[in-house]
């Protein structure tokens, strides 16, 4: 046998073996393994055309065309393989994805408003339907709206540094705050009205975030303040007791007793601490009031009449009252949570437990 027969039976047998293994291909991977096998640089076609050297200058263009047919034949083998792989993988694919439409369907979970939040919405509400008006104002507070106008001395402990956050001072070498209560939002709303040609009546409750260098299982450095005042001639400690009565049993769902305790706070002038009936024991007394049948909730009183002076307003015309309320105080004594650090901590079980 010729060596040009010989090369011609070498690549006869390598095609049959080539096409055999192509239809016994069972995916892409494998098929593509095979296109390497054989028409790769290193292949089996390759390695029988080392061969081709041993020819004479007229069988090489011979051999050379029979090769072409040889790669050609093994090529549309190969592409129709693949052809027919690629739709039997892809309607194996469409089968695996398949949906029953008829199965009922994954409960997906749902975002709430977070408890603090729900707590701020109902509280403003209450006091809207009162015809309070909302108002807000910076965060970052200075001296003078922060305690200045507010009738708080110098030496008052709540302007020391380890009970507010102080920043640098601006240009006007007024130092810059976090601001310590929402009682700003008080000055600027009374002091706006004051500048724009208007006067009193105002009645506004003003929400917001406050900050305090303060942590435990009843203080955050951050939590929710919501102040609260009316300004207009002849109002009295009686409209106090009226709004605060009203107030407290709507957002505690019952008819609460309340008592008003004399105390101090420098822009309030009479002052007192709010105390509301035990919700826990009706006022039998048990652990959570100590046995005395009573909470203490939040501070009020009278709005000092130099609290008014600063912001433009005749005390001797208009007076006033204002209170302050923490909003995590009363959610969490109206769905007895015992650390406040809850709120902040994003415990799954108890956002769902609040429905958050």
């Amino acid at each position: 046998m010729s060596e040009i027969d010989s090369l011609k039976s070498e690549l006869r047998v390598l095609e049959e073996q080539a096409l055999a293994s192509f239809t016994q291909a069972t995916d892409l991977l494998a098929l593509q393994a095979l296109r390497v096998q054989y028409l790769g640089k290193k292949g089996a076609l390759t390695n029988v055309l080392k061969g081709v050297g041993r020819l004479s200058a007229e069988e090489r263009p011979v051999i050379g065309q029979f090769v072409n047919q040889v790669k050609d034949a093994l090529t549309a083998a190969l592409d129709a393989a693949e052809a027919t792989l690629s739709v039997a993988e892809k309607a194996k694919r469409i089968e695996a994805e398949r949906l029953d439409i008829t199965l009922a369907g994954r409960k997906a979970n749902k975002g709430a408003i977070h408890p603090v939040q729900q707590g701020l919405n109902e509280m403003c509400a209450i006091f809207a339907q009162m015809g309070f008006e909302i108002a807000e104002g910076p965060e970052v507070e200075d001296e003078f709206h922060n305690f200045d106008a507010l009738n708080i001395p110098q030496e008052h402990p709540a302007r020391a540094m380890h009970d507010t956050f102080f920043f640098h001072a601006d240009e006007a070498q007024q130092a810059k705050l976090l601001r310590t209560h929402t009682s700003p939002v008080q000055i600027r709303t009374m002091k706006g009205c004051v500048d724009s040609g208007g006067q009193p009546p105002l009645a506004v409750v003003a929400p917001g975030r406050v900050y305090r260098c303060d942590y435990d299982v009843t203080h955050s450095p951050m939590f929710h303040q919501v102040e609260v005042f009316k300004v207009d001639k002849d109002v009295s400690m009686a409209h106090l007791k009226g709004v605060l009565k009203h107030f407290l049993s709507t957002y505690f769902e019952k008819d609460l007793p309340i008592r008003l305790r004399p105390h101090y706070f420098p822009f309030t002038e009479p002052s007192a601490e709010v105390d509301v009936g035990c919700v826990f024991c009706a006022g039998k007394g048990c652990r959570i009031c100590k046995g005395s049948g009573w909470l203490e909730v939040l501070g009020s009183g009278m709005i000092h009449p130099n609290v008014l002076k600063a912001v433009g307003i005749d005390s001797s015309v208009y007076s006033g009252f204002a209170f302050g309320l923490g909003v995590e105080r009363l959610v969490m004594l109206k769905h007895g949570i015992p650390d406040l650090r809850l709120f902040f901590e994003n415990d799954v079980r108890f956002l769902r437990r609040m429905g958050a």
